[in-house]
């Protein structure tokens, strides 16, 4: 294998999460599809769920997407049926545009994806189609339809603005991404921007327009989160 990878691990149980039963396997499982490449495996991300814990509330999922996005890195599981039985996770992957690989299932995970990227698709093509047959009845009736035209001098402004908030939006989950990340170096002792910086440097993770991270820049993204 060759490229960057995010494992994610995941059992049940308290218990088991601090036993090892069950992660060990996994860990396992992980290395030995790896072993031989020219890869990366940039961190390690363990879920322990509990009982009571919902579905939805899998805060080290949306750590290990962070990850993934950040670095464009492949996320990497160990087990299928650890993911494929839950709704939320696929919402969630396909939401996030990363891709992932299953150590026990490999070829399988492009097609579960695109089987279920053409449901959406085909959902979306009977929305059209109903939409032209509803216009169809509008037009027969004689409501006038369409918007406003020839005002081609409010198409640049509208365009810019578009831009202007695509912009933005990226930069603000570029920045949600990446806070996590910085404020795990404070921790592990990084106090100054400048120790920050190195460290996210040494890392190899991707500071917010290529090159290397400088402390000017790790000052932007906490000023601003």
């Amino acid at each position: 294998m060759t490229g960057k990878f995010v494992g994610y691990l995941r059992v049940s149980t308290q218990r088991q999460g601090k036993s090892g039963l069950g992660l060990e396997a996994q860990r396992k499982a992980v290395t030995e599809y790896l072993n031989g490449g020219n890869w990366k495996l940039i961190q390690e991300v363990v879920e322990v769920e509990s009982g009571k814990r919902s579905d939805r509330d899998r805060p080290k999922l949306a750590q290990a997407l962070s990850l993934c996005r950040l670095h464009r890195a492949t996320l990497l599981v160990a087990k299928l049926d650890r993911l494929a039985r839950n709704v939320e996770f696929i919402s969630a992957l396909m939401a996030s545009g990363v891709k992932f690989v299953a150590v026990d299932l490999p070829q399988v995970n492009d097609m579960v994806v695109h089987i279920l990227a053409a449901v959406a698709e085909g959902e979306a093509k009977a929305i059209s189609a109903r939409t032209k047959v509803a216009l169809a009845a509008c037009k027969a009736r004689g409501t006038r339809l369409g918007g406003l035209r020839g005002n081609s001098s409010d198409i640049g402004p509208k365009g810019q603005k578009a831009s202007l908030k695509k912009r933005r939006e990226s930069a603000a989950k570029y920045r949600a991404d990446v806070l996590p990340v910085i404020q795990e170096k404070q921790k592990q002792g990084a106090v100054s921007l400048r120790q920050i910086a190195a460290a996210l440097n040494k890392d190899g993770t991707p500071a917010p327009r290529g090159g290397e991270w400088s402390a000017v820049q790790v000052q932007r993204v906490l000023k601003a989160s």
